[in-house]
């Protein structure tokens, strides 16, 4: 009797001027798999590379391959990917050999009975891969998806994920083309009663150039911290900006009327009208985002 739960396996693997590393990554990926009593596939997407990652993709036997003609970025990769998919059940790993291979069975055991099984990145080699900022963001991150979710989140963009297809086409729409598939997803899996379970990996020192675009990559930064902020739970948002225009209005008022010869009511108006409005916002935003399909 088999130990999986699931049928069959495709495995998605993101491709980006990875020459150095791509052949072992997906070779130790087969040899995986192989071992494993279920049914798979490995798609390799080449985004726009431009070094020779494609002729060594196409020296693996047993893969298919889609290639961009341009950088899409790494969110496009895993959408056409998964779009492609035969199987019900998606694998993402890096093409950087950044990600461990070995944990893969054990993260399999534990799909059908939850929806996504994320890697937990620890040791030292993640710690140190990230500048002061960018930890200090992917905190931020992970604590902004824990208070959106109500759900402790041990990683919030690991790139290493077994997860439900179908799952993750119902929020297709909401996917960004470069940055974060793999936050977005994993909020969106949490905020609809979707289950998640986060298994400790190992994290090993990325193979050639690292794609991070400070200034680019810190405009996408914001733009996601927005989006995941204000969809998935609205009211999460704007309520403590509403209190705290309440609470600043009525400090206000207090301090006016102890304090200075009249009560600054004009100034305290427009912090009780701001209050209000931003609460009606949030309610607004609310019904429009659980609004039927």
């Amino acid at each position: 009797m088999s130990k999986y739960k699931i049928a069959g396996l495709t495995a998605v693997v993101p491709v980006y001027n990875e020459e150095l590393i791509v052949k072992k990554v997906i070779e130790d990926l087969k040899a995986c798999l192989s071992q494993s009593e279920i049914s798979w596939e490995i798609i390799a997407v080449n985004d726009g590379s431009k070094d020779k990652s494609q002729e060594i993709l196409e020296e693996i036997n047993g893969i298919k391959i889609l290639k961009h003609a341009e950088n899409y970025g790494y969110s496009a990769s895993l959408k056409a990917g998964i779009k492609e998919a035969y199987y019900d059940w998606i694998l993402i790993i890096d093409a950087d050999g950044t990600y461990p291979i070995s944990p893969i069975p054990e993260f399999l055991t534990y799909a059908g009975d939850y929806d996504m099984i994320s890697g937990w990145r620890t040791g030292k080699n993640h710690d140190a891969r990230w500048f002061y900022l960018q930890k200090l963001g992917k905190l931020f991150l992970k604590k902004l998806i824990s208070y959106i979710t109500h759900q402790k989140i041990e990683d919030a963009n690991c790139g290493l994920r077994v997860f439900s297809k179908k799952a993750a086409m119902e929020f297709w729409h909401l996917y960004p083309e470069r940055f974060s598939f793999t936050a977005t997803s994993l909020t969106a899996f949490l905020s609809h009663g979707y289950t998640v379970k986060f298994l400790p990996i190992d994290y090993h020192p990325r193979q050639g150039k690292s794609g991070i675009r400070p200034i680019r990559d810190f405009y996408n930064f914001i733009n996601l911290i927005l989006k995941i902020a204000l969809f998935f739970r609205p009211l999460k948002v704007f309520t403590p900006i509403s209190l705290l225009l309440f609470f600043a209005a009525i400090a206000m008022a207090a301090y006016s009327t102890i304090f200075m010869p009249k009560i600054m009511d004009t100034s305290v108006t427009l912090l009780f009208v701001a209050s209000l409005q931003t609460l009606f916002f949030g309610l607004l935003a609310t019904l429009i985002v659980q609004r039927p399909k």
